[in-house]
């Protein structure tokens, strides 16, 4: 049919013998005269609906819907965004892959063509996730943890490569080459797309980590999502997603000497989260945001998911030109990007006064000042003259205001750690088995094809940074400090500034003390190129910070263990010992399970706080430490000036080291990425693995979708939908992250996980840890709720009025007799019973990761419905997408407003038609026979999710689609 604009296809010049196709906006404007003033992120959602307006998936009431945008209209349409590619990172992208194969083993035993399944847009894959810390501060540490890396991950990466040769679109970068959002800013993102027939448009994309949004820095429209949706995308389903408030940030001024991007975004993502931004596009403008270098505006949209919003935009600008041609991209693709941007009407930072916005909030950068952010909350800014002080406020705190509810007394308790001192001139002995992450393998005996043969024992002994004396570490102690995560190690600014600082202190005589566990992960190898090339990797090493790996390690929970010795002494004394990292995350049990306290901090204040040693010194008014002579070394005397740093930065933008380093993503993947052989066919086989299954998700899988019927009900009854004589099987508090749900980091022995890994021949040092075993639903169903600090309230507090912590709950018996156990276990057992289950929990439910197992293994469990106070985005959108139902307390009620314990039956009517956020009931059957009925939020918010949850989810429905085309 007829394109409902067809008169918008037009033409653009990008120079002499270079003309591109577009979609213009400025001549939809004839029909839409406000058009001009929508913020600029909106226009390109506009431009995406515009050109694949089709009259079926697309229709012109979208067009009119997303031009006509009001800043403060009621948000109740939804729109179909057809994004250009989208992206993955291993630990998501395994089960996502996971989740194609066994479509088409699906469609295989139905009879139809494999080949309807496979992605429209291009993806991929950046293997990241897998590189642990488990050794450092020796030279060779990232050949070490990669060998480990290998050897552990062996069958996932044979996997991958069969996904390489099954799927004409999909295409991995292998590991070693750098963190999924830096390869994608440097690398990946291409500004413009231009099709075979000439049409460009704008780069766009989903992806299935929820720090997608640095690509926002450089003017791409993209933010994370589950694995469930980003499967939908590549799978030609367009993104729908409510019509956004838009959100305008002003920046003026800027920053003050001594300041860093790292400390401005600490600010951004304190203030943003005070005006609750959530699910809201928030997009930068005004003389301050013109001046910022493109990597301080990637390191802004980093943290989208950490201040609440979907977006951190900032529109293209003379900045995003500079930074394209400093990462090598080809002069006509730089061409075609400004004269595109400019034919529709688009390229520059916008002034006040220019854009509509639903609301504006505004930041001088010039009150920006040095910062920290935690111990348990990304959004938790502290200056740094205040970060002792507020330790010791916290550590005796009580849980529920973020401390430790620790004794003051106990403060200053410090543990004898004995570390034995070889004899002089002799090597300390290497221990039997390379040194492993908690449960991590130290070799993995049930792989197939596992030829690798450990090194020497010389090369796989401990770093030999052997303490002469015994230590003794305390309260506040740093025991972990990394430099990691995507955030800041794609900024050359605040790495630069690492590598200055460290030579400052090492001139100073200064040192790290050896059982400080220091690690360096950048984002790419272009930053140990401009590291070395400006002479700075050395100091660096001399303080600890050797190369560990290319990927996200520390940030995401691969950091590695700590020696036995020092794990007994935080255990024996119950120490709250910290971690400072340069990451984005700073979770509960994120980084290490006996790590309480976790300080996000720039790579320089990263260096500085591991020659302190400690949180408990203030570096503002107390010396960082002391040189050779034992005079003091203060802050001042080796944190770098803004001059230092940008003298170096010509190291940073080469044009041609990054398209050199690329080239060999090809060329050069790497002698163990060669080694690795996957099967190959149009389907996969299916071999038996702990770490690859097929999932069950189309077990029974039929062309008409099911009936609708309640759950604990019949088919086709009068009230579909509804939930029936659910028990209740865990109550939770607010900020229930997606860390808490989703499986992750190691796995205990006597968990249902490690219990099942042992029956099948696992011995526990193989375990690996959750994440690398996404691809087995067995394993995952098992972990989830398992997380050792979540605390199901179910469970009665102790003499001292604390909680247990675990994934544990009390199941109850037909007669309510209660037994407690792993949630995992009463799950299995009601299911036994054919009854049904819901949780209930408090505010932000699911914040964290966009981690698509959160909500797969709730659907596993045979939980039907979560009700909360209210959901972080993602998490919501994928409870649906697992046909899981999502419900919201109005007003201020709250399951602990009913008196809740886990003793009642919950029935939940809902709407038959399932009217997108239409009004249910929460029905309260308590032991005494009485019942009490509360109103609740169907969070079912569009039309199109209505039509996955009638499926059974987005994986049946999309495959029902693709089936019938």
């Amino acid at each position: 049919m007829a394109h409902a604009f067809a008169e918008t296809l037009q033409s653009f010049q990008a120079g002499p013998g270079l003309e591109g196709k577009f979609y213009s906006l400025p001549a939809l404007a004839a029909h839409f005269p406000k058009l001009q003033r929508l913020p600029v992120s909106m226009r390109i959602v506009l431009e995406s609906v515009l050109r694949n307006c089709d009259g079926r998936k697309v229709t012109a009431e979208h067009v009119a819907q997303v031009a006509n945008w009001q800043p403060n209209a009621e948000r109740t349409d939804e729109i179909p965004f057809t994004v250009a590619r989208v992206v993955l990172q291993d630990f998501t992208g395994v089960p996502l892959l996971a989740d194609l194969a066994a479509m088409r083993s699906a469609a295989q035993r139905l009879g139809k063509d494999v080949g309807r399944i496979e992605p429209l847009v291009p993806v991929d894959l950046v293997v990241d996730h897998s590189v642990m810390v488990d050794f450092y501060g020796q030279k060779n540490a990232i050949d070490l943890n990669m060998k480990l890396e290998f050897l552990r991950n062996r069958e996932r990466y044979q996997f991958l490569k069969w996904g390489m040769q099954a799927f004409d679109t999909f295409r991995v970068v292998p590991p070693g080459f750098g963190i999924i959002h830096q390869v994608n800013l440097e690398y990946l993102a291409r500004g413009i797309h231009r099709r075979d027939d000439g049409v460009c448009y704008f780069d766009s994309l989903v992806g299935t980590d929820s720090h997608t949004t640095m690509i926002n820095g450089i003017g791409v429209v993209g933010w994370g999502v589950g694995g469930i949706e980003g499967e939908a995308a590549m799978l030609g389903q367009p993104v729908y997603f409510l019509t956004p408030d838009v959100v305008g940030f002003e920046l003026t001024g800027k920053l003050r000497e001594g300041c860093t991007a790292t400390d401005l975004v600490l600010t951004v993502t304190e203030l943003l989260r005070k005006h609750k931004v959530v699910g809201k596009f928030v997009e930068f403008y005004g003389e301050g945001a013109r001046s910022i270098a493109v990597p301080d505006r990637a390191t802004i949209g980093n943290m989208a998911p950490e201040y609440g919003a979907t977006m951190g935009f900032f529109p293209v600008d003379e900045r995003t030109i500079e930074y394209f041609e400093g990462t090598g991209r080809s002069k006509e693709e730089i061409r075609l990007l400004q004269a595109y941007c400019k034919a529709q009407g688009m390229f520059g930072m916008p002034m006040p006064g220019e854009v509509d916005y639903s609301q504006v909030v505004k930041l001088d950068l010039g009150t920006v000042t040095p910062s920290l952010s935690g111990p348990k909350r990304p959004q938790d800014r502290i200056d740094i003259g205040k970060v002792a002080s507020t330790f010791k406020a916290l550590f005796s705190s009580p849980a529920a205001e973020n401390g430790f509810n620790q004794s003051p007394d106990m403060l200053m308790t410090r543990h004898l750690v004995a570390k034995p001192s070889p004899e002089p001139g002799v090597e300390p002995l290497p221990p039997d088995n390379p040194p492993t992450a908690p449960a991590a393998p130290r070799f993995v005996e049930e792989m197939e094809a596992n030829k690798w043969t450990p090194p020497s024992a010389h090369t796989m002994s401990v770093p030999a940074k052997v303490e002469t004396q015994n230590v003794t570490i305390g309260n506040g102690d740093v025991l972990i400090a990394a430099i990691t995560s995507c955030t800041n190690t794609s900024n050359p600014s605040v790495m630069l500034a690492a590598g200055l600082l460290a030579k400052k202190a090492v001139e100073k005589g200064l040192r790290v003390m050896p059982h400080i566990k220091t690690s360096l992960a950048p984002g790419s190898r272009i930053v140990t190129e401009y590291l070395t090339q400006a002479k700075l990797m050395p100091y660096l090493e001399q303080l600890g910070f050797t190369l560990a790996g290319y990927g996200c390690t520390t940030c995401i929970g691969n950091s590695g263990d700590l020696t036995p010795e020092i794990n007994e002494a935080i255990t024996q004394s119950d120490l709250v010992c910290a971690a400072v990292l340069s990451g984005n995350r700073n979770f509960e049990a994120r980084i290490h399970p006996n790590i309480k306290a976790n300080f996000l901090a720039s790579p320089p204040l990263v260096v500085a706080y591991a020659i302190a040693g400690t949180v408990l010194k203030d570096l503002m008014t107390e010396p960082v430490g002391k040189n050779a002579d034992g005079k003091d070394v203060w802050l001042g005397d080796i944190w770098p000036t803004s001059d230092e740093v940008n003298a170096l930065m010509k190291y940073a933008m080469n044009a041609k080291a990054y398209r050199n380093n690329y080239a060999k993503v090809k060329s050069d993947p790497g002698e163990l990425w060669k080694e690795i052989q996957g099967v190959t066919g149009d389907t996969y086989n299916w071999p038996t693995s702990t770490y690859i299954a097929e999932p069950p998700f189309f077990e029974g899988f039929t062309l008409e979708p099911p009936a609708a019927s309640a759950a604990g009900g019949t088919a086709g009854s009068a009230r579909p939908h509804a939930v029936r004589n659910a028990r209740i099987i865990a109550l939770f508090g607010d900020s229930i992250t997606t860390d808490h749900i989703s499986p992750a980091g190691s796995i205990k022995d006597s968990s249902p996980a490690g219990r099942w890994l042992q029956e099948h021949g696992v011995g526990k040092t193989d375990f690996n840890s959750y994440g690398s075993r996404r691809g087995n639903h067995e394993v995952m169903m098992r972990g989830t709720f398992a997380n050792v600090r979540i605390k199901n309230l179910m469970i009665p507090p102790g003499p001292d009025g604390s909680r247990e912590e675990g994934g544990v709950t009390l199941y109850r018996d037909a007669e309510g007799h209660a037994e407690k156990m792993f949630i995992y276990d009463a799950a299995m057992r009601y299911m036994a019973e054919g009854r049904a289950t819901v949780v209930l929990a408090g505010e932000e439910y699911g914040t964290g990761s966009s981690r698509d197992w959160a909500a797969k293994g709730t659907q596993l469990l045979g939980i039907k419905a979560v009700v909360a106070r209210s959901f972080e985005r993602i998490h919501r959108s994928n409870l649906v997408g697992m046909g899981v139902l999502p419900l919201q307390f109005q007003g201020d009620m709250s399951w602990q407003k009913l008196g809740l314990t886990g003793e009642e039956f919950i029935d939940i009517e809902i709407d038959p038609q399932l009217r997108p956020q239409s009004q249910a009931a929460l029905i309260v059957q308590r032991p005494d026979g009485s019942t009490q009925e509360v109103k609740l939020t169907l969070r079912i918010d569009t039309p199109i999710e209505v039509d996955y949850y009638r499926h059974g989810g987005i994986l049946p429905f999309v495959l029902r689609q693709l089936l019938a085309a």
